[in-house]
């Protein structure tokens, strides 16, 4: 499997760098015209992209200022490194096919233009075709395998470090995002206050409102009748059940605002509920999280309650997992399942709402949905506080 997994990654090195020889081609040549900003970035944005993609790593942060000067001063450095380490993988690999013509088809060339091997050998015959063609495709593909995967991640970091924010151009942006959640969580939160007060006035208060009146009702039967026993019972047994529907709802109304099952049962019986509740086989693993504030208990709880009601009504899936850990001050939550993929904001999936709760914390959420799936939701929190 090793084996496989390596040649897979040297497949995937080289086509990265042949990809780099040749963007850093296009880039030479066209070098006036990447010049213009919007332009630049957005070649630089998708090359950041690519890079990251190779290393498994998120791409470097857009940060708005100083993007531009980014993205203009890459360009010349993604010229030099795509041809330098560009080159010698397209060598490589076309001598691998040179050898493969040398050693199996050498017959069909004339006498003086026959192929030659690496080192300018040449093949004229049977002996030097089995010979030198075999050891010079093996030699370059032993090459290619120990080769082709590192360097092309010493590129793609070249490219994201270039391409990375300073430190002062990431606090802006972190400041400009937190103002922005900021503001979505007070609306938010305004939203949320209306709704609790609309569901208690409109619900609970009605209900409390009629059971003041059916014991007042009772009250005066029973005083002008005390003998109609029937009348009184029916009138109190419709305020209990009245009263049972009103701390129904009442319950229901608590529980959007923060779960009670938090306070019952902490973090770990909470989600444990939750994922046994889950229409579909979910395994849930747990690492030692320490002590977890309880405004990041909440988050992490209705996240996975909402991506995992996703994983049921949309993507297919026949199994699911949620697994918790704690580095240091950071509180991560992976949430994934093998269905078709394709989890996107823009279609009203949850994930915007997660997005929300979670960047309200100074969070982060990464979504890894391709269109056949498997899904992974990645939830990052700081617990340090």
């Amino acid at each position: 499997m090793r084996w496989g997994q390596g040649w897979v990654q040297a497949w995937r090195g080289g086509v990265y760098l042949l990809g780099g020889l040749l963007s850093g081609v296009v880039t030479v040549f066209a070098l006036p015209l990447l010049c213009v900003p919007r332009l630049a970035r957005l070649w630089a944005d998708w090359h950041g992209e690519r890079a990251a993609r190779l290393l498994g790593a998120p791409p470097a942060p857009a940060a708005t200022r100083g993007r531009t000067a980014r993205a203009l001063l890459w360009l010349p450095v993604h010229a030099v490194t795509g041809l330098a380490l560009g080159v010698p993988a397209l060598l490589c690999a076309g001598n691998i096919v040179v050898g493969v013509i040398a050693a199996s088809l050498w017959w069909a060339f004339g006498p003086d233009d026959g192929p030659k091997l690496f080192m300018d050998i040449p093949v004229h015959g049977w002996v030097t075709a089995l010979t030198f063609g075999p050891l010079q495709i093996v030699l370059l593909s032993i090459l290619a395998y120990l080769s082709f995967a590192p360097v092309a991640r010493v590129h793609a970091r070249i490219c994201l470090a270039v391409l990375a924010p300073t430190a002062q151009e990431q606090l802006a942006e972190r400041v400009a995002v937190l103002t922005r959640t900021r503001a979505d969580v007070l609306d938010a939160h305004g939203a949320e206050l209306r709704r609790i007060e609309r569901d208690l006035h409109d619900g609970t208060q009605a209900r409390l409102v009629a059971i003041a009146l059916r014991l007042a009702v009772a009250r005066q039967a029973f005083a002008d009748n005390p003998r109609d026993e029937q009348l009184v019972a029916g009138l109190l047994r419709d305020a209990h059940e009245g009263t049972e529907e009103a701390m129904t709802e009442l319950r229901e109304v608590v529980r959007t605002v923060y779960p009670p099952i938090l306070a019952d049962r902490g973090l770990d019986g909470a989600l444990t509920a939750v994922t046994t509740r889950c229409g579909i086989p979910t395994r849930l693993d747990m690492g030692e999280l320490e002590r977890v504030p309880a405004a990041v208990e909440a988050v992490v709880y209705f996240a996975v309650a909402e991506a995992l009601t996703n994983v049921t009504k949309h993507s297919g899936a026949t199994a699911a997992g949620v697994r918790l850990g704690r580095s240091a001050d950071r509180l991560s939550v992976v949430i994934t399942d093998n269905g078709t993929g394709g989890a996107d904001d823009r279609r009203g999936t949850g994930i915007a709402g997660i997005r929300r709760r979670v960047h309200a914390l100074d969070g982060t959420v990464v979504v890894d949905s391709p269109a056949g799936g498997p899904t992974a939701i990645t939830v990052e929190l700081p617990c340090g506080w």
